[in-house]
């Protein structure tokens, strides 16, 4: 009886350590981002945006939100698209709300906020290398949940003591290498200076009043609950080789 209430746990949990951290990796919302450059522009009614010295004669305008360049970034892609903040940057990224005008290119090759235009040529390559890393993480935590979740369905028919050890353990090594996803993207954006970086670069070359927005968009969020359900799972599988092992 215990056994069995063990084994739908742990296969509760796996099934949603495996769901969280696919969506974390299909999912090309890991940072969100908005650039604006400028002030709120005076708006006539119909939409006339007024410019500094036009004379309106009629009822006053409006404020308006500036004009941004809104990003979002995953693991495959960095697409990009204009617009104006009067919403939350979090719900222009969603794919309803997306003008069909956005561009989306590799961000491997591109990772925000680094380019050839914006850092010199080292740090460029040491931000491909870095991401390079990144991606390989990511890359083994998916692929470990994955195996690990064909191990347990194998072991099942067979009760194989050495099968659910395995998967266990396939299912704890993604939670390590998903928490080093994690940690090397808080260091990315929280700690390294790529960000101040480019902030200094648009303020010099695009406008004085250049202004950068950066959060963790629900792409990062999805992570770190697949981690904690791959730890459960992964306990809870090698507690039941064990205890299959001790009955055989």
């Amino acid at each position: 009886m215990k056994l069995s209430v063990a084994l739908f746990f742990a296969g509760l949990f796996g099934s949603l350590a495996a769901l969280f951290v696919l969506l974390s990796f299909g999912t090309d919302y890991w940072l969100v981002a908005s650039e604006t450059c400028g002030t709120n522009r005076t708006v006539a009614p119909g939409g006339v945006a007024l410019e500094q010295g036009d004379i309106f004669l009629g009822q006053p305008g409006v404020e308006s939100p500036p004009d941004a360049m809104i990003y979002h970034e995953g693991f495959f892609w960095r697409c990009s698209f204009r617009g104006n903040l009067d919403d939350n940057p979090h719900l222009k990224t969603w794919i309803t709300n997306q003008p069909s005008s956005k561009v989306c290119i590799p961000a491997y090759l591109f990772p925000f906020p680094v380019s050839d235009q914006t850092h010199n040529a080292t740090a460029y390559e040491s931000a491909i290398i870095y991401r390079g890393f990144w991606s390989v993480f990511m890359l083994i935590g998916v692929a470990a949940v994955v195996l690990g979740g064909f191990f347990i369905v194998c072991a099942a028919p067979f009760a194989s003591h050495r099968l659910y050890k395995a998967g266990g353990g396939l299912f704890l090594i993604s939670a390590v290498f998903l928490l080093g996803v994690v940690l090397m993207f808080v260091l990315w954006v929280e700690v390294m200076d790529v960000v101040q970086v480019y902030e200094q670069h648009q303020r010099m070359t695009v406008c004085d009043s250049f202004q950068l927005t950066i959060s963790y968009g629900l792409s990062f969020f999805f992570a770190p609950v697949g981690i904690a359900f791959c730890l459960l799972a992964g306990l809870l599988f090698l507690l039941i080789g064990r205890s299959v092992r001790m009955h055989c």
